[in-house]
């Protein structure tokens, strides 16, 4: 055991700490508005960056994120999923439990989107079906949805035999999506701020958590194989 843990990297306890600590801060901003959302509180902050929408949100502006939101839709998400399984099952040389854990990531948020907007049952500052705007507001599923998935994306191509070059400009240009597209519930009048806030730390502490098992995994099945050999 104690050969074991010396055998481990420096970086990798590194990489674990950050894990523990994006996922517990995550859990916790979500639990804290959570907790405050069901007591009905009203927050300064929502109305400040509802202010902030109306006075950017022109026509072009509307359009514009309204082309957005798009990508972080049910059906565009669903079909990314399909494409991504299908890339992952071509690329990775059938590797099992990347597609596994990628099945679970989106799975699992869809149930936790589900039964927590249900749970919480907060209503929407309107109700516009054209972007999505439909059902209970917390927490904004346009803003959970898209950081797991294109998330996983980002860990993916980090993992990947990719250029350093290439994997910063692919992973950056995803990063502002994830953003823009939780953003974009603001200026289209939808969610309200601290949806999108709940929605994002929400994400992020299941992505970081599915990606985290996933490596438990993947490095319990490299000690197998050397085992084997």
């Amino acid at each position: 055991m104690l050969n074991t843990m010396k055998a481990i990297p420096a970086r990798t306890y590194i990489l674990i700490m950050t894990a523990l600590v994006l996922i517990g801060g995550g859990f916790y901003i979500f639990t804290e508005l959570g907790e405050d959302v069901l007591e009905n509180e009203k927050f300064m902050i929502d109305q400040q960056a509802a202010d902030f929408a109306d006075s950017i949100a022109t026509p072009g502006v509307t359009t514009f994120f309204a082309w957005v939101t798009e990508l972080g839709s049910v059906w565009a998400l669903s079909l990314g999923s399909l494409i991504m399984i299908a890339v992952l099952w071509y690329f990775y040389n059938r590797k099992k439990w990347r597609i596994i854990y990628f099945i679970i990531a989106m799975g699992g948020i869809t149930i936790l989107i589900t039964g927590l907007k249900a749970a919480f049952g907060r209503d929407r500052p309107n109700i516009l079906e054209q972007y999505d705007g439909t059902g209970y507001s917390f927490p904004s599923g346009h803003s959970t949805g898209p950081i797991v998935f294109y998330g996983f994306i980002m860990y993916l191509i980090i993992r990947s035999r990719m250029n350093k070059l290439g994997k910063w400009i692919i992973n950056v240009a995803l990063g502002i999506l994830i953003l823009l597209i939780a953003f974009s519930r603001l200026p289209l009048g939808v969610h309200y701020f601290t949806d999108v806030i709940g929605g994002l730390s929400l994400g992020l502490t299941w992505l970081v958590t599915c990606i985290a098992i996933l490596e438990i995994t993947l490095w319990r099945s490299g000690l197998k194989k050397k085992k084997e050999l």
